[in-house]
């Protein structure tokens, strides 16, 4: 029996997650706002399933609530950061308030949370953190800037800290889902729209998502599957894309950069001393 850490647990993936663990005889420590959010499962499951209250935009209040959840159990293998939502609107039409829960829920939150659970993941002599990004980590869609500086911003943050904590047995796993059939599109923050953006790649996502017209090829089951399966492994890799959509848009990405930097390597090389 393992024991996983799970944010953001009440809804989409991390809900999903903790059903199939639970149901397979793990234990699960739900970190969510609302402590009723999870009471059907804990009336099933008991003691397997303890409610953590933690809003990780609190951030003051991560690295004692986690400190609490360790103390609580004789060791965590599995430490999944999910908590985030979607902000959607061309970055001229978010507001300052927008931008700075975003940023404090998606970046800030999951960095501290990474940063409370490090030392005590090394006293107990490593685990696991995976830490749910996006194919947004990696492309880049109109609508999304601060989505996507907060998925690029934690992708980075976790290749760093990868490398300084590998010694102590701790390993990362970035999940990187394309679009899939969650709640994620319902959840998004909405900016009001400005009529300059009504015809252009702005309003054109704008009304494929409000419309229901956007293609969302990916299967949250599926992806969970795929989660557990990569965490319980002996050895994972750094990212797992998740759907077609993910994979090709990706693939693409990366082959698109790699072309262009090959393309300036005598002007690279030629700035040397």
């Amino acid at each position: 029996m393992k024991t996983w850490l799970i944010t953001g647990a009440s809804s989409g993936l991390g809900r999903l997650m903790s059903e199939r663990l639970l149901a397979r005889g793990d234990r699960v420590l739900a970190c969510i706002r609302r402590e009723q959010a999870m009471a059907d499962l804990q009336q099933t499951y008991g003691e397997q399933l303890q409610i953590v209250a933690l809003d990780l935009a609190q951030t003051d209040r991560i690295a004692p609530t986690i400190a609490d959840a360790f103390k609580a159990v004789e060791r965590i293998d599995v430490v999944v950061s999910n908590a985030a939502y979607g902000l959607f609107g061309a970055a001229e039409e978010l507001s300052d308030a927008q931008i700075d829960r975003q940023i404090a829920t998606n970046l800030t939150g999951s960095i501290q949370l990474i940063r409370a659970v490090i030392p005590l993941l090394r006293q107990q002599g490593g685990g696991r953190i995976a830490q749910i990004s996006s194919e947004g980590g990696q492309v880049a869609y109109p609508n999304f800037s601060l989505y996507h500086a907060s998925k690029w911003g934690i992708e980075g943050f976790v290749e760093a800290v990868r490398q300084e904590v590998a010694s102590f047995g701790i390993d990362f796993l970035l999940v990187e889902p394309g679009p899939t059939a969650t709640n994620f599109a319902t959840g998004l923050d909405i900016a009001d729209a400005l009529e300059v953006y009504r015809d252009n790649a702005s309003g054109q996502l704008r009304r494929a998502i409000l419309s229901g017209d956007f293609t969302i090829a990916g299967d949250a089951g599926k992806c969970v599957t795929a989660m557990i399966e990569t965490l319980d492994k002996p050895s994972m890799p750094l990212r797992l894309a998740l759907g077609s959509t993910a994979y090709q848009h990706i693939e693409a990405a990366l082959e698109s950069r790699l072309a262009e930097l090959r393309a300036q390597r005598d002007v690279a090389f030629g700035a040397d001393v």
